[in-house]
């Protein structure tokens, strides 16, 4: 039975659904409802009362930062936790969510587990109450409660033997790496196998635990196709990723999607490349439009 609710607001219903699912195998006390802008979300909470809000921040119609500044302005949701899920993780605008008073900034792709540290950060004992209330158990290996105590006072576990790395917030996280000189060299071999004449594209595509560094094949308003040398962390078939891509003039798309395919770009078992397909998840207009110029650009640099 649900004690606490929450609500999940992302424009991209893939999102949502992984956000939902996410909160549903780990916390069954919750019940979420969502929501696909802000000024839907504004409605759903002034009719209804809510324990938790986890928001994107670029959605159409109404933002995650207008969402929360409205929020906060609001006597019931004042000190009500408010978690952006992003894939703007730059300094700039970590500052101003936490100065409209955002409780925690998780970036896009997100892990499961990241997830659900951060949901049991910010709500604390009401989560571990809610929980006992619910009868359910607060330890076992697959439980997100395993590290809660140690989130709750903030104190750290040892290491485990051969610890995974784990994603780090935003707010401690540097920008995505820049394609390195390696990378940028291996471009050429790209560009002699794609047949594009033009100046190649290059793309940082991320994912929860890696980021590859990457060259764009081919773009639409639906998916990209990269191509990237083997020896990086790939990612798994419908794995999120944030493709992050250069409009120039200083401007960077971050795109939602997942991953779509992966394929060999030779027929040899020892092939150095490898084509990664991703498609896009997002609904929003802004983003469609900046997707539009890169691929009448990509396009008109080919020919």
């Amino acid at each position: 039975m649900a004690i606490l609710k929450a609500l999940v607001v992302d424009d991209a219903s893939f999102v949502r659904d992984l956000v939902k699912r996410t909160v549903r195998q780990r916390f069954p006390v919750i019940e979420t409802t969502d929501a696909p802008n802000g000024r839907r979300a504004q409605s759903l909470m002034t009719a209804s009362s809510f324990d938790l809000v986890l928001c994107d921040w670029e959605m159409p119609e109404m933002t995650g930062l207008e969402l929360l500044q409205w929020m906060r302005q609001q006597p019931k949701y004042q000190s009500v936790p408010f978690i952006m899920i992003t894939s703007r993780g730059d300094k700039d605008h970590v500052i101003e969510a936490v100065r409209e008073g955002v409780s925690e900034y998780l970036g896009k792709p997100f892990s499961p587990d990241g997830l659900s540290k951060k949901i049991i950060k910010v709500m604390g004992r009401q989560l571990k109450e809610a929980m006992d209330r619910g009868g359910r158990s607060l330890s076992g290996p697959a439980d997100a409660f395993k590290e809660s105590a140690a989130l709750l006072t903030q104190k750290r576990e040892a290491p485990a033997r051969n610890p995974q790395p784990e994603p780090q917030s935003p707010l401690l996280q540097p920008q995505a790496p820049k394609p390195s000189a390696a990378a940028g060299s291996s471009s050429a071999k790209f560009s002699s196998r794609s047949g594009n004449k033009g100046a190649m594209s290059m793309a940082s595509v991320r994912f929860s635990e890696s980021t590859l560094a990457s060259v764009v094949k081919d773009i639409n308003l639906t998916e990209v196709r990269v191509i990237a040398k083997r020896d990086q962390l790939f990612p798994g078939i419908l794995d999120q990723a944030v493709v992050d891509i250069d409009l120039g003039d200083g401007q960077m798309a971050r795109l939602n999607g997942y991953v779509h395919q992966l394929q060999a770009v030779d027929k040899r078992q020892d092939t150095d490349f490898v084509s990664v397909t991703v498609r896009f998840v997002d609904e929003d207009p802004k983003k469609l439009e900046d997707l539009s110029r890169f691929v009448a650009r990509f396009r008109a640099g080919g020919r």
